[in-house]
């Protein structure tokens, strides 16, 4: 993924498929969600270790903008 906030692009992140938009969202403000995680990741096999599920995904600041394409290298 290169939305990463980088260069004053979006940030997206993937989960479980599905690449969202998460650039509004007060956590994912800074460089880092609570100094854990980058944006421009799939974080799928991250949410297990969260301290939320993921409806975090429904809230309004999260925008749904595609599917994820994994390339084979």
């Amino acid at each position: 993924m290169l939305y990463n906030g980088d260069d004053h692009r979006e940030k997206y992140i993937a989960f479980e498929g599905i690449v969202y938009d998460v650039t509004d969202c007060p956590k994912w403000r800074t460089e880092m969600h609570q100094n854990l995680h980058f944006p421009g990741q799939d974080l799928t096999n991250e949410l297990a270790d969260a301290p939320h599920l993921n409806e975090v995904f429904t809230r309004p600041c999260v925008q749904v903008v595609g599917k994820l394409r994994i390339e084979n290298a």
